[in-house]
């Protein structure tokens, strides 16, 4: 099961950094691996508000169900399934003086056959880790507040 973790500052206050990666449909912008991130479920972003992701990793196109199962003001948690994983993405922000820390966690728990690739994932996902924090960062501080 990898699991791998980044903790890094950006300029946005808290709130605006919250409501802006609540919509995970802007994965596109700050995820490299998410090519499309669709919401599927009706309304206004709440918890239990689900999108269909597609996101290619090595070449390998890969579609999950999301959903929004935490939203607090110290962060947000997404768990997307399909029938080989479920990843569960955890994103705590907490005021750093006039902006936010924020600590990403992506925890990948394989199913069946695919736990067998679970080692070489470990690799590939610090990789996309260390990708995903310099997009989101360059992608959150250019927003207001």
């Amino acid at each position: 099961m990898p699991t791998v973790s980044r903790t890094f500052r950006v300029d946005p206050a808290p709130t605006t950094v919250l409501d802006y990666l609540k919509d995970f449909s802007r994965a596109q912008e700050w995820d490299p691996g998410t090519e499309q991130c669709t919401q599927t479920s009706p309304g206004p972003v709440v918890v239990g508000t689900r999108w269909h992701n597609v996101s290619k990793i090595m070449g390998v196109t890969t579609e999950l169900d999301y959903e929004l199962t935490e939203l607090s003001a110290g962060g947000l948690t997404f768990v997307g399934r399909n029938d080989s994983a479920t990843s569960t993405d955890s994103i705590s922000v907490t005021p750093d003086g006039s902006g936010s820390q924020i600590t990403y966690t992506a925890d990948l728990d394989m199913h069946g056959a695919a736990t067998l690739a679970a080692p070489a994932m470990k690799l590939v996902f610090e990789k996309l880790a260390s990708d995903t924090e310099e997009q989101m960062t360059a992608v959150l501080n250019r927003l207001p507040g």
